[in-house]
């Protein structure tokens, strides 16, 4: 080869690296200026959510799609400078869309702050209404925890007879996630339930085996009753006394037949279970009870109707109501009637309940 020739080659070469250092230079001043150049988005927020397994070349991608950065190829490589493709936590994100790359993986990398809130669920209320309140809170769908809460195989793994958990969800003040799971906020609903259960167990212990020798009750049973006096009493002081007086009417033998002949039961027959009767789907929940319902047969709630407990709980009792089932006061009063929105006139006989009606219910 000539010295010019290989002038000319030599030349070629060292032009060619310097084209490459060149481009290599840029294309690095390139990539690392993509990461602090905001995204050309409005400033909205946008949802994404990065589930477990999903690769990094994927969250990309899915950044890309959902509007939240360009160039998802040049996201990885910068994150791979950054050395944080497998620090990327999962989870439900909301991100603007007018961030920098930088911003984004940092959003990532940092993961999800669970949002929690605060909610009162009332002692008294059925499974319905806890469960507008727990959707209100945006805590979890109502319509996905009344299908869990009525599911065969979540209600057999707790130990729950009957048609769903009403009765066995404690009423208390509660924190949880913003989004959480149906099966996590039921759980925790019945754990506490159980709970308190068993605290009172522990203290009344004698109570219990006695009123489930006397009744031949069960635990639900004595939750059934305990459920009825939450929805009657008002007063606090008269729980042992109602509670008493439904226990008389189930074993007093000059009481028959043994209906407990109280509203709320109805009430409860009409608004909850999925299937119906013909006079409670002609019934508007927000109006008082008519004929027909209180005749109403088909009601398998109704107490006026049918001897005995209704088939399961009619709303979600709370410690007090549970300790004045257990411990009722011992009276022998067999009838009571509303004095006033508190409290109540009691009578142990038919006819004197009759003067008490007459009494107080003439208006």
């Amino acid at each position: 080869m000539s010295k010019s020739s290989f002038r000319t080659a030599l030349a070629i070469v060292l032009g060619s690296v310097v084209i490459i250092a060149g481009l290599a230079a840029m294309f690095v001043h390139r990539a690392l200026a993509y990461s602090s150049e905001p995204h050309g988005g409005a400033g909205r927020d946008v949802d994404v959510e990065i589930k477990t397994g999903m690769s990094f070349p994927q969250v990309a991608t899915l950044l890309s799609d959902k509007g939240v950065i360009e160039r998802p190829t040049w996201f990885r490589l910068y994150a791979m400078w950054e050395g944080d493709t497998t620090n990327v936590k999962t989870g439900k994100y909301v991100i603007k869309d007018n961030l920098t790359p930088a911003q984004v993986l940092k959003v990532l990398v940092a993961g999800v702050k669970d949002v929690t809130t605060k909610v009162t669920l009332p002692e008294g209320k059925n499974m319905l209404e806890y469960f507008a309140i727990l959707d209100g809170a945006r805590i979890a769908s109502k319509q996905e925890l009344e299908a869990l809460a009525r599911d065969k195989d979540f209600l057999a793994q707790h130990a729950i007879a009957g048609e769903s958990v009403d009765g066995y969800l404690f009423p208390d003040t509660y924190d949880f996630r913003v989004g959480e799971k149906p099966r996590v906020v039921l759980e925790r609903l019945v754990t506490r339930h159980q709970e308190v259960w068993n605290e009172l167990l522990a203290k009344h212990g004698g109570d219990a085996a006695r009123l489930k020798d006397k009744l031949q009750w069960t635990d639900r049973d004595i939750l059934v009753m305990a459920s009825i006096v939450e929805k009657e009493a008002v007063d606090p002081a008269e729980r042992p006394r109602i509670a008493q007086v439904f226990i008389n009417r189930l074993t007093s033998p000059d009481f028959k037949p043994k209906r407990l002949e109280t509203d709320p039961t109805i009430r409860y027959g009409c608004e909850v279970p999925p299937q119906k009767s013909a006079a409670c789907q002609q019934w508007n929940p927000g109006d008082r009870l008519h004929r027909a319902q209180l005749d109403d047969k088909d009601n398998p709630y109704n107490t006026y109707q049918h001897e005995g407990l209704p088939p399961g709980p009619i709303c979600n009792p709370g410690k007090a109501s549970l300790l004045a089932t257990l411990t009722p006061d011992g009276s022998d009063f067999l009838y009571f009637v509303a004095k006033d929105a508190r409290n109540h006139a009691f009578a142990r006989t038919f006819a004197e309940h009759q003067k008490n009606v007459a009494r107080y219910m003439q208006h």
